[in-house]
């Protein structure tokens, strides 16, 4: 994730609610990746002395690796004097280190480059114009020579592995430049606006090679683009061809081991892409909004689908995940509306939040045993689907996971599933019955939220929590029983079920919460629980046809909150014990009673 994908991620982190956790660890900040267990150094914008940067880090009882030094990450801190970088980083961005003390200590520099602990960080005037990279350097970081107007000529060695985002950016006299094959990677704008970049005599067709890789592919390709060159084609940079408009279909060559980030990011005349056996991985957003992609062959080699992968290739009709993928990432699948067929490799064991949203016209999905987490809003708005079980193994049902599939007539869930979280099936219009398995320990808010079809609700006695909305405007169901764990129901829970007529209540429930009943016009008779101490504001409020309220003998009721019964015009006011608190009129709108009458 660099400069040009940042905005990006973040786009799709909000339409996914899929935000990184921060952690602080001995006064450095991060950012974890729970999906692959690394972290990033984040903003620490009073960094002083002398910072170490560990290998690891431990939050709750997870180790994390740390990868990267962020965008910023150090920006400005003029008393940072030294810094210790561990051999696991493998990315550092431009602007981490601007502004600090020790960039700008001259006792560092050396030959016109800063190199700390491997990593080459930044170069300035004073570099040498053929400038040998020293062969102890293991990283280069990105934008390191950006800009630089005096070197020509760089000579990598064979150790290094990866070209940066913007390394040589705006080199405008650099005009030769080896890349060895230990290189397996090549990022965005990596050689944009350098003298190579510049010079038109090395574009062929449209096409900016440097040796066996590909640079840069514009608006001069053909529109059926093959690979013609002297050697095969190694790598394809990141963003290669991001932008085109004109290319239709393309073969990789099969000497491409990796589809990189963003390598036809937004190629909008796109229609087809065959990708090679050999080929490992498709990086992040590497077909992101190619709106006219229709298909796109994966073959069994690949392992590795990046996040966003196909985000909006809302013609991409089918899609095969070769076997030994585990993981279908954030936002892979997002808005590919006429997604019809997929099929889940069996070694699959997550699938990550918004991978699936959006594919309106995604009529079924089988999920292999083998998965064991289905992320945020992973199926949400796929109209079509009308059936799902849950795998086995799956023990929470994700916020908002098949929100608004309004299709969805049947749900099966697992033995062994714990909680469905917040807006889990919330807009389900058509689901009409719901068997909860014996181990639910709670259901989420707004969990179940206009589930107008709704009419059979079966609950069972571990649930321990119905929070805030979980049912409200289900307006089909007529009966509940809720059994005797409960002892909260939460604000607004049944709200606006509006052909509720029957409700028992368990014998351990002990607070009914706000607006709990609220506009339940067809309840007719509620008994309350013995060891129920409060009813909330509006809990029974324009309950119309609420006509008998049954309070035990040796009711432990303590307080009646404002308007609880608010509109109840067919109930009488009840006469409760003395030591009963009231909020203001509980009873409005009720019938008075005939003793205060007469």
């Amino acid at each position: 994730m660099k400069h040009f994908f940042t905005l990006l991620f973040v786009s799709l982190s909000a339409l996914v609610y899929a935000q990184q956790e921060k952690a602080q660890v001995d006064d450095i900040f991060y950012l974890l990746n729970p999906s692959d267990g690394t972290a990033e150094v984040t903003s620490n914008p009073l960094a002083s002395g002398e910072v170490l940067i560990p290998e690891t880090i431990q939050v709750g009882q997870r180790t994390y690796t740390v990868t990267e030094i962020g965008d910023k990450a150090f920006k400005g801190c003029k008393k940072l004097t030294t810094i210790v970088l561990p051999p696991t980083i493998k990315h550092i961005y431009r602007s981490a280190f601007d502004g600090t003390a020790f960039i700008q200590d001259k006792n560092l520099w050396k030959d016109g480059a800063m190199i700390i602990d491997g990593i080459l960080l930044s170069t300035n005037k004073s570099i040498k114009p053929k400038y040998v990279v020293p062969a102890d350097v293991r990283l280069i970081a990105a934008g390191a020579f950006e800009n630089n107007k005096t070197v020509t000529n760089v000579v990598l060695h064979d150790k290094l592995t990866m070209i940066d985002h913007d390394t040589f950016k705006g080199c405008k006299s650099l005009t030769k430049i080896n890349i060895p094959k230990s290189v397996t990677w090549i990022g965005e704008d990596a050689f944009s606006g350098c003298g190579i970049y510049n010079n038109e005599k090395k574009w062929k067709r449209g096409s900016l090679f440097i040796e066996d890789c590909l640079i840069r592919v514009n608006d001069d390709a053909p529109a059926k683009y093959v690979f013609k060159t002297k050697v095969p084609t190694r790598i394809i940079a990141s963003g290669a061809l991001s932008g085109n408009k004109k290319v239709k279909t393309i073969t990789i060559p099969a000497t491409v081991k990796e589809i990189p980030n963003a390598a036809f990011y937004h190629c909008a005349a796109l229609e087809e892409v065959v990708i090679p056996e050999g080929v490992t991985k498709v990086g992040m957003y590497a077909f992101y909004e190619c709106a006219l992609l229709r298909k796109a062959t994966m073959p069994n080699t690949v392992k590795e689908v990046g996040a966003g992968a196909f985000y909006g290739c809302v013609n991409l009709l089918e899609q095969n995940l070769p076997e030994g993928i585990e993981v279908i990432p954030k936002g892979c699948f997002f808005a590919c509306r006429q997604f019809k067929k997929i099929t889940l490799p069996s070694t699959l064991r997550a699938i990550e939040d918004g991978a699936f949203t959006g594919c309106v016209e995604l009529e079924k999905i089988d999920f292999p045993v083998s998965v064991e987490q289905i992320g945020e809003m992973a199926f949400a708005n796929c109209l079509k689907l009308e059936k799902v079980e849950l795998p086995a193994n799956l023990t929470t049902v994700s916020k908002g996971t098949f929100r608004d599939c309004s299709h969805l007539l049947t749900v099966r869930f697992p033995e062994n599933l714990y909680a469905i979280d917040d807006e889990a099936f919330a807009g389900c219009l058509q689901i009409e019955s719901i068997a909860f398995p014996k181990e639910l320990f709670r259901i989420g808010k707004q969990a179940f939220m206009d589930c107008k079809g709704l009419e059979k609700v079966r609950f069972e006695e571990r649930l321990n929590a119905i929070e805030d909305g979980a049912f409200k405007n289900c307006s089909r169901i007529f009966e509940l029983t809720l059994l005797d764990n409960l002892e909260v129901l939460r604000p607004s829970a049944f709200e606006g079920c509006t052909n509720l007529r029957k409700v028992v209540f368990g014998k351990k429930l002990e607070r009914i919460g706000d607006y709990a009943f609220s506009g339940c016009r067809s309840l007719q008779e509620v008994k309350m629980p013995l060891q129920l101490k409060e009813i909330g504001i509006r809990a029974f409020a324009e309950c119309t046809y609420l006509t008998k309220v049954i309070w035990a003998e040796d009711l432990e009721l303590e307080y009646i909150d404002q308007e609880a019964f608010l509109n109840c015009i067919k109930l009488e006011e009840p006469e409760l014990d003395e030591y009963v608190e009231y909020g203001k009129n509980p009873f409005k709108g009720c019938k008075p009673r005939k003793d205060a009458e007469e």
